[in-house]
């Protein structure tokens, strides 16, 4: 569950409980994500921003995995070993109950419970490839990808959480070292919004978003103070669209304006729906677009993709958003 504590989020798994061993010194939890009970710390690094990548798919050739995420930001990472008769299985399935009731999007899993040749996602050679781009120091602390005579199963997860200021990556992967000991990484990629505001997608990107969730969010559409009058700084966005309407013909979408909740909900509902109206005119005029391809509506504050309580949160929910009909 998620915890609030003066803005700050924390993903709790269960209870504080008493550690089996004591931390290695100056390292502690990440504020986001909690240790399995029982758990210590053995090695942490926290770096203020750095390159990370989260493989999704399966091994596809030597030492070689296909679809990848690369994300940057700051990056934390800390290594766990426990003790005990808990299986690598119970303490993976803990960790994804947690981050999935925490709201976080899986964008990557598995499990292998035997530890097999383990090619697919969470598998041991998977697990070499994974975390070889993503290098762990040569200090003789880490033992996640060793293993010894009686090294059993493996796991691996990855969650994206969008907040209103950032978004979010945590990336478990764990594995069997011995009968007695599991051994666990946590690394938490925190992903700060680049100064000047939201970027704009591109046309693949709004194709593949309307495919898979029936609609897509455009950042990058900036209008002049209390008025539906595009600015230049649009034109990026506006040609994206209209390339997206070019590469798929049959495509007709609701333009849907959205503003946040400062003002009286009728002044914001209007607004909302002009600005969306003038969204149509410029790619009906500007890119030949038809007119009937384009129906503008205006929601105003009514859905909100975050707290109108921050200027990031307010940022995030002034949007307009091509809904597939």
């Amino acid at each position: 569950m998620w915890r609030t504590f003066a803005g700050s989020v924390a993903l709790v798994l269960v209870a504080a409980a008493a550690m089996a061993q004591e931390d290695a010194a100056g390292t502690e939890d990440h504020p986001i994500v909690s240790r399995y009970p029982g758990s210590h710390i053995v090695w942490q690094d926290v770096q203020a921003y750095q390159e990370y990548k989260i493989a999704t798919g399966p091994v596809t050739g030597y030492r070689a995995i296909s679809d990848w995420v690369e994300v940057a930001g700051k990056l934390t990472r800390t290594y766990y070993e426990i003790e005990g008769e808990r299986g690598i299985s119970e303490i993976t399935l803990n960790y994804k109950e947690a981050l999935e009731g925490a709201g976080f999007e899986l964008i990557a899993y598995g499990l292998d419970p035997e530890g097999g040749t383990g090619k697919d996602v969470g598998g041991r050679s998977w697990m070499q490839v994974m975390y070889g781009a993503n290098p762990f120091p040569s200090n003789g602390l880490i033992r996640l990808l060793a293993g010894s005579s009686t090294a059993k199963g493996s796991g691996f997860m990855a969650g994206k959480l969008e907040q209103a200021d950032r978004t979010v990556y945590v990336v478990w992967g764990g594995a069997q070292y011995a009968a007695d000991i599991n051994t666990f990484v946590v690394d938490v990629i925190e992903v700060q919004e680049a100064e000047g505001g939201l970027v704009t997608i591109d046309a693949d990107a709004m194709s593949k978003e309307i495919m898979e969730k029936g609609k897509t969010v455009i950042y990058g559409l900036y209008f002049e103070y209390d008025k539906a009058v595009l600015t230049e700084e649009s034109k990026p966005a506006l040609d994206e669209i209209a390339k997206l309407l070019g590469n798929e013909p049959e495509l007709s979408v609701y333009v849907v304006g959205h503003t946040d909740m400062r003002g009286t909900l009728a002044y914001n509902l209007d607004l909302s729906e002009q600005r969306a109206a003038a969204v149509v005119e410029a790619l009906v005029k500007d890119y030949s677009i038809a007119r009937e391809r384009l129906e503008p509506h205006g929601v105003g504050p009514l859905v909100p993709v975050f707290s109108n309580g921050s200027d990031a949160g307010r940022a995030k929910n002034r949007r307009v958003e091509l809904v597939e009909r």
